[in-house]
């Protein structure tokens, strides 16, 4: 099954964003009681930021992902340890009550919300968490605030979408899940200029709301960048988290 927007050439620029927070995801795992060993299943893996995360600290990963390209990169990239199936987040053939954790990395924002939560639930054993997280560019940091400005410049009604929203509220919604909590930690990503202007080409979101101003407004970010006389710098990024467990 796939979605309906294709990733398919933005697959080889997602390897240079950066993963996620290690603190946000101990926290995570530790607030479910995930150890070692346990099934987790990562829904919307891409090119596996977050697969690799989780694989790191031993668990049993399974990882969905609907996008070829997108899919073999992660697969190549987490070896055979890793199960990975093309299917999307709102069916995704698996078993119910199979996995500890479902978690969703960047991936949430682009489903049906609430018949994700309810295949989640399908999924997951008794008293298990779901967590979706993002990572979110530090708007006051000097360089990202003026790449904001262009992009506000060129289009005033410009939004990140729900990818920036709490989630508490669509997660409570569902009436699957106890309280939610909200869990977050700091990354720096460090990134040569022309990876960053990559990135930007790369960057679904304004793409679409640009349409044809989208070429000009990159190439005014590739002149601020170049204007710095760096060969790279060094991007701030805030991982935020929410995870609910499962109502029994």
């Amino acid at each position: 099954m796939k979605t309906t927007w294709d990733y398919s050439s933005l697959a080889r620029p997602y390897l240079k964003r950066p993963g996620y927070a290690s603190s946000a995801i101990d926290q995570m795992l530790a607030l479910a009681g995930v150890q070692s060993g346990d099934p987790v299943c990562d829904i919307g893996a891409g090119v596996a930021h977050l697969t690799l995360e989780l694989q790191r600290r031993g668990l049993k990963v399974t990882a969905v992902e609907p996008n070829d390209s997108m899919r073999e990169l992660g697969q190549q990239r987490t070896g055979p340890d890793v199960a990975w199936h093309e299917a999307v987040a709102e069916d995704t053939g698996l078993p119910e009550k199979s996995f500890r954790l479902v978690t969703f990395g960047s991936s949430f924002n682009v489903t049906d919300r609430q018949r994700a939560l309810q295949e989640t639930a399908r999924l997951l054993q008794p008293a298990g968490w779901f967590a979706c997280m993002w990572n979110h560019r530090d708007l006051a940091d000097p360089i990202q605030a003026q790449i904001e400005a262009i992009i506000q410049e060129a289009l005033q009604d410009y939004h990140y979408g729900s990818r920036r929203e709490d989630q508490s509220e669509v997660i409570a919604q569902s009436s699957l899940f106890r309280p939610v909590n909200f869990l977050e930690g700091t990354i720096h990503h460090r990134m040569q200029i022309p990876d960053v202007v990559e990135a930007w080409r790369s960057h679904a979101t304004l793409e679409r709301q640009a349409g044809p101003k989208f070429s000009a407004i990159v190439a005014r970010i590739e002149t601020l960048l170049q204007s710095l006389d760096q060969e790279s710098i060094e991007i701030p990024y805030t991982t935020r988290l929410w995870c609910a467990q499962l109502e029994t």
